[in-house]
This record gives structure tokens, sequence and C-alpha cells, in this order.
């Protein structure tokens, strides 16, 4: 799978200059203009010249404006050509009249989820998969917004891992739980705008103390991806007032499924041995 513009932007995006940003924005927001219409249209329209895209795409690693503009054809074939007949049912009940916002938050999360599919960097998802496995500390940071998927995840990884904590949680010290992190751990950043002053932190110590850091936000904006060794972007539109994080749990869904299926006998064991605790402290309703 080709590396997508967002991913290759993401990773480059705090070392651009101020002019080669708003050309990289102004691709983000016009995906569709910038893969079919000539770059004279694109720099009229964005207000900058196209040598700035020209450089903005070097920058990038692209040989060419070209280049670039052929990745974002590609993309978005694969999302036109994948897109469920679910998808498009919804669509069409909606340009029927239908414009209640419980149709339109169902259609936009799906669509983001059919993306997150299309977009999902399968390498680095193993990569990271394969550093959680054999890491000996996970630490997850998730504040504001994001501090319930951030419980969840840690929650989903108790029942195969004791290795597994959320920083911060209930007032603690962020600092009592990033001391003594090495480079056999892993930081785990859930951050999406406004972002969290903590997790941006967290994520640049992290790294400093040579923590291999997992950052997943919604932006190539966010400030925490300049510290990231594996990122992933996860698409967030809704008609929704707040970030829609039904691809967010999708993702950690998939990494913590990913990682009890590598993790075999023991993660079996301990998940009956925690079923069994359940059941005789009475934690679960019934036998």
């Amino acid at each position: 799978m080709h590396t997508s513009f967002e991913q290759q932007l993401s990773s480059k995006y705090g070392s651009l200059s101020a002019k080669l940003k708003e050309a990289a924005d102004f691709i983000v927001a016009n995906p569709v203009d910038a893969a079919t219409r000539s770059l004279r249209t694109i720099s009229k329209d964005a207000k900058l010249s196209p040598a700035t895209f020209s450089r903005m795409s070097t920058a990038l690693g692209y040989a060419s404006y070209e280049d670039l503009r052929e990745v974002l054809r590609a993309g978005i074939e694969r999302r036109a050509n994948s897109f469920s007949h679910r998808v498009e049912t919804l669509q069409q009940r909606h340009q029927d009249g239908d414009h209640d916002f419980q149709t339109q938050h169902i259609i936009d999360c799906t669509a983001n989820l059919q993306t997150l599919g299309d977009t999902l960097d399968q390498d680095m998802l193993n990569a990271s998969v394969e550093r959680l496995h054999n890491a000996r500390r996970i630490l997850v940071v998730g504040a504001l917004g994001s501090t319930g998927v951030a419980e969840y995840l840690t929650y989903m990884a108790s029942f195969i891992a004791d290795n597994w904590s959320m920083a911060s949680r209930m007032g603690a010290s962020l600092a009592s739980g990033l001391v003594g992190l090495s480079d056999a751990d892993v930081l785990i950043i859930m951050t999406k705008p406004p972002f969290a002053t903590k997790a941006i932190n967290a994520a640049q110590e992290a790294r400093k103390a040579g923590a291999f850091v997992i950052v997943v936000t919604d932006t190539h904006t966010c400030p925490a991806l300049v510290h990231a060794s594996a990122y992933f972007i996860v698409p967030t539109d809704s008609p929704h007032f707040f970030s829609s994080y039904a691809s967010t749990l999708v993702l950690c869904e998939i990494m913590i499924g990913m990682l009890a299926a590598r993790a075999g006998d023991p993660a079996r064991a301990r998940i009956a041995d925690v079923e069994s605790r359940n059941r005789r402290l009475g934690e679960v309703w019934g036998d």
C-alpha cells in the first residue's frame, strides 16, 4: 500500500516553513481539487506561487508535485471504489430529503470507518503491535475528550497483559508515570484538538527517554507527531459539535485484537483467570 499524503505530511509537517505549511494545509483541505486541477489553478486559489507547491512536494519526499498528485489520485480512487453499499444507501436517503442529525451522523461515522480501513498503514500497525507485544511496560496517555478512550484501551489490554497502565489516572502525577521509561517501553498518546498540553509534553519526555511513542490523532498539525515513532491519523468527520471517536475506538480494538492473537497461550490463560476471579469476587452478574 502506498503511503498516503496525510501520512507523509504528518511525519514532516513540523519541519516545514510557514509558506510550505500553507501549501500543505490547502491540499489537505482540498484533496479532490489538488488531484484533478492544474497547478496554476491550485496556486491561484491558494494565493501561493506554483514554486511553493513544488518546494513543499520536495520537502515531503516526492520527486515533484506531479508525483504528489498521483498519490492523491490513487487515494481518492481507492476510497471511491471501496465505499460500501450501506454508505451509498444512507447518502441516497440524505439526498432524498432525510436531513436529520441521526442519519447524517451515521453517514459520517460509517464513512470515517471506511476511510480508516482504506488508509490504515498496515506496516506501521504491525510494527506497533510488535513493539507492544515485546514491551516491558506500556503507558497510555489520554486527556480531555480522549480520556475515556484511553481508559477503554487500557481496560481491554488488562485482560491479556499486566504491564499496561494509564498515566495520570484519577489525579495521579504524570511525571511519576513517565519516570523510568526507556527503549524497552511504549507510550501511547491519544490527543485531538484542542490538544492537551500534558499529552504533548508526555510524548516529548518519552521520546527523550528512548521509548517507542505511538500517537493517535486526527490531524497532521498535531504537535505530538514530531515525537512519534509511529502514528495514526484517524478520520473524525461529523455534524456533531464534538469530534467523533468511532474510528478511534475501532483502531484501539484492532490493536488489542491483533495483540491478543499474537500473545498466544499466556493471554488465554490470563483471560481465563480474570474471568474466574470476576465470578469469585462477584464482579459480574449471575453464574
